[in-house]
């Protein structure tokens, strides 16, 4: 008993490490922008593609790493994971060109999709369900600190030593990292014998890649014909899935009310929150003139408040209806982006900082109740899948938050470099994003109603029996 508490506790910080440092490079970069642009040259579009192209290659790979850590073992794919995640980070500081930096880029992209099926999957086939949202609830803390860390170190390292140091700082924390890994005795491997789906995951791969790159050129009719094609190869993805025996993802789990309703509110939540970050740091720097230090010390409230709620809210998951306190949770996010609407120059400070702090809060506990929902509404040889979707939904999710941001910029501003004379154009662009995403908030609120109304049942303990 004493010795499996250890590998308990061994388990959970690996999972949260790894949570935290990938949550960190997945969100520091928009504080370094700004001096990654004069660097390298790159436009208001460009910069936003150093965010893109890390996230859209973790939703490439999201859907085949759910199939391959659940094939050849999940501790297994965890350690190669952290190892493409090593190679991207030391690689990135290291590019000279900008071809080089999007290389890296793609690398940690590799790495962190392992990681946050992995992270996650461990975690639910480690943890009993009568403590599992309290688990989840301390890894979703961690992603939280990771992304508050990101910009107040960010800012601070960018400012004193360059944009390359905030890459070297995480160097170390992975390999302890790995060496945490290593002193997990147990292996989960489920599905050995399963024939892995290379044609569906290469359809979906394509699918998903044409989907983000022509949405973020939607203002063209290049990128409408893209987005078109890529939502008719996912659809056809879907299909093939529904027919196949082995699929790379069973698309029949989202028959479960519950499954489908927290995906797609999880899918809302980050559309909705993830660029109001990348919003509030060209507010800040550009519009108000802060240098990143200032900048990364004041973007700290909304995920150190996710950081300190989302264990508790992950407990009261054990407990209550997590859908119930999901609903909650993204009706105060609500409130946070409404203040912050017409945001411009004149927007007082306290202001910003009120929405931030409500932000956090509402996130926190819409997180790690959300997460409980998805892992607890499967069957424990579909856990797998159930990991991918939820690095599916917040990969996809943050990429068409950006996304949108990239598409307004597109058809407000141009593709140009941000200086003065855009300035009023990037403020009008800011607000109309809001404006959307604060609406998609609204949506993501009645979807987590819509499945705590339904009535399926999450799977307990006594009902978790393995096929």
């Amino acid at each position: 008993m004493e010795n499996q508490l250890k590998q308990d506790i061994i388990i959970i910080a690996a999972a949260s490490l790894a949570a935290l440092h990938g949550a960190y490079i997945g969100n520091v970069t928009p504080i370094a922008l700004p001096q990654m642009a004069t660097v390298f040259g790159l436009s208001n579009i460009m910069q936003n593609w150093v965010t893109n192209i890390f996230l859209l290659t973790m939703a490439i790979f999201a859907i085949p790493f759910g199939k391959l850590c659940g094939k050849y073992g999940i501790k297994k794919t965890f350690l190669w994971s952290l190892i493409l995640m090593l190679i991207g980070t030391i690689g990135t500081p290291l590019s000279n060109t900008i071809p080089l930096l999007f290389l890296f880029r793609i690398i940690q992209g590799i790495g962190g999709a392992g990681l946050c099926v992995d992270t996650i999957l461990m975690i639910t086939e480690a943890i009993t369900t009568t403590n599992r949202g309290q688990a989840l609830g301390i890894n979703v803390s961690c992603v939280y600190i990771g992304i508050a860390l990101a910009p107040v170190i960010g800012g601070i390292l960018t400012y004193h030593y360059g944009w390359a140091s905030i890459f070297w700082i995480m160097v170390p924390v992975m390999i302890i990292n790995i060496i945490l890994l290593l002193f997990i005795k147990d292996e989960w491997i489920k599905g050995a014998n399963e024939k892995f789906d290379w044609k569906g995951s290469t359809i979906f791969a394509v699918g998903i890649l044409l989907l983000i790159y022509g949405f973020s050129t939607l203002n063209t009719i290049q990128g409408l014909i893209i987005t078109l094609i890529g939502i008719i190869l996912l659809i056809l993805f879907a299909k093939m899935e529904i027919n196949t025996n082995q699929p790379a993802f069973d698309i029949n789990l989202y028959k479960n009310k519950k499954f489908l309703s927290s995906n797609l509110a999880s899918i809302l939540s980050y559309i909705a929150t993830f660029v109001v970050t990348t919003i509030l740091n060209y507010n800040l720097q550009y519009i108000r003139g802060f240098n990143t230090e200032i900048t990364g010390l004041l973007l700290i409230v909304t995920p150190l408040m996710m950081a300190i709620v989302s264990p508790f809210s992950g407990k009261l998951s054990d407990k209550f209806d997590p859908q119930k306190i999901s609903a909650i949770g993204m009706g105060i996010v609500t409130i946070g982006l409404l203040l912050i609407i017409p945001l411009n120059k004149t927007t007082p400070l306290y202001v910003i900082i009120i929405s931030m702090f409500l932000q956090g809060i509402g996130y926190g506990l819409f997180a790690s109740p959300n997460v409980n929902t998805i892992m607890s509404s499967v069957p424990p040889k579909d856990t797998p899948m159930a990991s991918s979707a939820v690095a599916t939904m917040r990969i996809i999710g943050q990429t068409a938050s950006v996304g949108i941001l990239t598409t307004i910029f597109a058809l407000i501003m141009g593709n140009v470099i941000i200086k003065p004379s855009n300035f009023p154009g990037l403020i009008f662009s800011s607000q109309i994003t809001l404006l959307i995403t604060t609406i998609i908030s609204i949506l993501c609120v009645l979807m987590c109603l819509i499945g705590y109304k339904s009535g399926d049942k999450l799977f307990t303990d006594s009902k978790r029996i393995d096929k």
